[in-house]
């Protein structure tokens, strides 16, 4: 699959409109050089169909190329159903698509005065891999997903304690070590308060724009009024997964009775699995080393890449 470029477009400033360049500079692990959105994170170029533009403005909108904050036109590929880590090559220059669509917190310009902006679900976001100069006119081809990519995983530690700063989170870091040691790649580590909406925003984020294959959460799985983890993760699932949980009680009831009193859920969100591990580093190392093995079958069946 391959699109053209049809317009390239820079700010200078945070908060202001991108504007027309004749060609970019791509630099790795940053985005398109002098750009004000450019960075080590994860939405380094964010592009977005020529097709979608003509609809909005086919709605009376006047609106020139950049105004939405894209850095790339694109023509001839409906960029919304691509999938997060696709690899784009144009010519020398290596990109992978990292999230789709966004939050708007502060509305645009473009949204104050139609009352409607494409951008949060039409764009998308990628980091630049290799390096290279684009221009318009030039092509971007879009490669099939590898089977054998690493899954992609996002830990989450729920604690009020961690998060304000009087007590260090243990479980999260030991959790990505072990991850990264059994091949996965960490798109994501956050520290929250015991908070059920900021939970469920995350988890809905993760799943929804970045197409985590697996988020894990530690912590907020007790009995303390403030342990909410379990109820948020279910309430943006659309199917349960009840069997990874049970086993991982199970499990740990061979090793302390009062794993009975463990909450911990697992479920389904689109494509990506969430599951509850307990909040303290030795149960959370005991419930991983029982579970990631058979894991990797489940999480290959979600994303197309096993079957049953």
């Amino acid at each position: 699959m391959t699109g053209k470029i049809l317009a390239i477009c820079r700010s200078d400033k945070k908060g202001t409109q991108k504007y027309e360049i004749s060609e970019a500079h791509l630099i790795p692990e940053w985005g398109i050089e002098g750009d004000a959105h450019a960075g080590k994170w994860h939405r380094q170029v964010s592009l977005l169909s020529f097709e979608k533009i003509e609809e909005f403005r086919a709605k009376g909108a006047n609106v020139a190329f950049g105004a939405f904050g894209e850095n790339l036109v694109l023509q001839g590929v409906d960029l919304r159903n691509v999938p997060v880590g696709t690899i784009i090559r144009c010519g020398d220059a290596v990109l992978r698509l990292t999230q789709i669509g966004k939050e708007c917190h502060d509305h645009c310009a473009i949204y104050h005065s139609v009352g409607d902006c494409i951008m949060p679900r039409e764009g998308v976001f990628a980091e630049v891999l290799k390096e290279g100069v684009i221009k318009p006119g030039d092509e971007m081809e879009f490669l099939p997903l590898d089977p054998d990519r690493p899954f992609t995983a996002c830990v989450i530690t729920l604690s009020d304690r961690a998060y304000e700063g009087t007590y260090e989170d243990k479980s999260g870091p030991l959790m990505v070590e072990i991850l990264k040691e059994a091949g996965y790649e960490i798109v994501e580590y956050i520290l929250l308060p015991d908070n059920k909406n900021r939970l469920k925003r995350e988890l809905i984020r993760l799943a929804d724009q970045r197409q985590v294959n697996v988020i894990f959460t530690t912590g907020g799985t007790g009995f303390s009024e403030r342990d909410i983890t379990p109820e948020a993760t279910l309430e943006v699932c659309d199917r349960h997964a009840p069997g990874i949980a049970e086993a991982m009680r199970w499990y740990s009831l061979s090793i302390t009775p009062k794993a009975m009193l463990s909450r911990q859920a697992s479920g389904i969100r689109k494509k990506t699995l969430i599951v509850n591990m307990p909040g303290s580093p030795k149960a959370v190392k005991e419930d991983l080393d029982f579970i990631l093995k058979p894991l990797a079958h489940g999480l290959g069946i979600l994303r197309g890449t096993d079957t049953d």
